[in-house]
């Protein structure tokens, strides 16, 4: 059992408004097996301990660790580094006025993969992280050593017979990571899961308690070891895409809330190869599912092989060609196929359908962060890199890449920036919007932007598509996780609402973050008892 830790309820300085209700978030961290704290542990009822954690009056009172520091006493930024505490839960002191009406978000980071959960209720903070019990996770802390093939690293075989088994297992996916990093979801029917590019890591969590309820078990026996690490859940359906490595191409599949059973919607075939592309996250409309095909292809030798590779588990082909493909939701059927630009994208932002005059859908839009098809991104998100910032700009550049396919049988795509890419530092990843405009025409996004020089997006970024222009938040030394946007109850305007973001500062420590979603103006932020490492989503 992961340990569980209290510290003491604390009063906000000033009372929040009263429309904030509760929040919870969920994240995975940079969390080292090695780390573990063997003194934190602590017996109990988990939905017990959180209930005495909100209360008015202290429960527990547990130090907090020191920062830690580099030689001479400088302190370290805790985005980089990993967390000591497997689990953790307790009040927060809130500086600013935090809205009464906000719900729910959850939040996933990368690494071994914590759960982080902001709950607020009644105008005040609580917080809460878990590690996620993966296998691969259990094997690392049981062994000390790396037992899974993650996404940049393979356990090194002792020998060639162990290698071969390696390689069995690799074929059979038992070898793949569970350790469900990438996004977190709720299902229609009120299920919670966490996900990775591997299927085997759907994991099912129980929201209120943070506890890993099991893998959750995909019943329609597609067979799949992959699938887009992003798929797109509404409270009707979870839409994701399986890449297919032996018949280039994906299926895409849909499953309703109640079942565990994903059904083919349809199937695309890759125009370019020897692979599909790498297929990290999909946007889709109301009526349409894009699937795009870039030249950063999976590579079975890379697969196989136990060292890293420059690129991974990917190879760079932008003499393949690239791809957008649409296809119809109701019929499975492909409407476009275009050729685009080379590109290279992580994140896809949304996608609306483009109408004329007499309302006939003439075209799809598709924004994305897009990377200016530069695969350099991978290399400058190693820790190494990360860490060593010496003051130089490094950061490749980022754009909102906006692709235009036109379904009037058209055979290229077109694919420009939305807005000069300087309005945002020329950085541009970690995005979201508000979700009620999934796949329909919107005016705002919320992402990681730059201000240079820097070696990571360390920025706070507000775009408005329509006027051009963005708004960015950014404080010296900082790293900003994903930012999310929660509308107010019954608001009208698009960005009205609160920008959250968990921030990593340059002292060592860490705190929530609540932006005005109009204004773009801090309207509080909540200090964490110690800092937490970065992590993607």
């Amino acid at each position: 059992m992961a340990s569980l830790v209290l510290s003491p309820p604390l009063r906000p300085r000033v009372p929040f408004p009263s429309y904030l209700h509760r929040l919870h978030s969920a994240r995975s961290i940079l969390a080292s097996p090695g780390h573990v704290n063997p003194n934190s542990r602590r017996r109990g009822n988990p939905r017990e301990s959180l209930a005495a954690s909100v209360t008015t009056e202290p429960r527990v009172v547990v130090p907090l660790p020191p920062v830690e520091t580099e030689r001479g006493g400088e302190q370290k930024l805790a985005a980089w580094r990993s967390v000591r505490q497997e689990r953790w839960e307790g009040e927060l002191e809130v500086e600013g006025e935090i809205p009464l009406w906000l719900h729910e978000f959850r939040h996933l980071f990368d690494g071994y993969a914590t759960l982080v959960r902001l709950s607020f209720r009644g105008g005040r903070m609580a917080a809460a992280h878990r590690q996620l019990e993966s296998a691969a996770y259990a094997a690392a802390k049981r062994n000390r050593r790396l037992c899974y093939r993650e996404f940049s690293e393979a356990p090194r075989p002792e020998n060639f017979l162990a290698y071969v088994g390696e390689l069995a297992s690799l074929f059979s996916g038992s070898s793949l990571t569970d350790n469900a990093n990438t996004g977190v979801v709720v299902l229609g029917d009120g299920r919670v899961l966490c996900l990775t590019e591997t299927v085997k890591g759907s994991i099912e969590i129980d929201p209120d308690t943070l506890d890993t309820v099991g893998k959750f078990e995909f019943s329609d026996g597609l067979g799949s070891l992959i699938h887009s690490a992003h798929p797109v859940v509404t409270a009707e359906e979870f839409v994701t895409l399986l890449p297919d490595l032996l018949r280039p191409g994906y299926l895409v599949v849909r499953m309703v809330p109640g079942s565990n059973e994903r059904k083919v919607i349809g199937r695309v075939n890759c125009r370019g190869g020897p692979a599909p592309g790498w297929v990290h996250s999909f946007p889709v409309t109301e009526h349409y599912v894009v699937v795009p095909e870039m030249p950063l292809r999976y590579c079975a030798r890379n697969l196989l092989r136990a060292e890293p590779t420059p690129l991974y588990k990917f190879e760079w082909h932008p003499e393949s060609g690239s791809y957008m493909h649409v296809m119809c939701k109701a019929s499975g059927k492909i409407v476009a196929s275009v050729e685009v630009p080379p590109f290279v994208t992580f994140h896809f932002i949304n996608a609306y359908e483009e109408e004329d005059g007499d309302g006939r859908v003439t075209a799809i839009v598709a924004d994305c962060c897009e990377h200016y098809a530069d695969t350099s991104i991978l290399e400058k998100l190693r820790l190494q890199n990360l860490k060593s910032f010496t003051g130089l700009d490094v950061l490749p550049d980022a754009r909102v890449g906006r692709f235009r396919i036109p379904l009037d049988g058209s055979p290229i795509g077109e694919l420009d920036a939305a807005l000069d890419p300087n309005e945002h530092g020329r950085g541009m990843d970690m995005c979201s919007i508000n979700p009620a405009h999934l796949g329909k025409n919107y005016r705002y996004l919320y992402a990681c932007g730059a201000q240079r020089p820097c070696n990571f997006p360390n920025t706070v970024t507000k775009v408005d598509l329509v006027e051009k222009r963005a708004k960015n938040w950014h404080e010296d030394g900082a790293v900003p996780s994903e930012p999310f946007f929660v509308a107010r109850p019954g608001a009208v305007e698009e960005d009205d609402g609160v920008v959250i973001s968990m921030v990593s500062s340059k002292n060592g420590e860490g705190y929530a973050l609540l932006l005005d979603g109009s204004t773009f103006e801090e309207i509080a932020r909540a200090k964490f008892p110690y800092g937490l490492p970065y992590g993607l989503h």
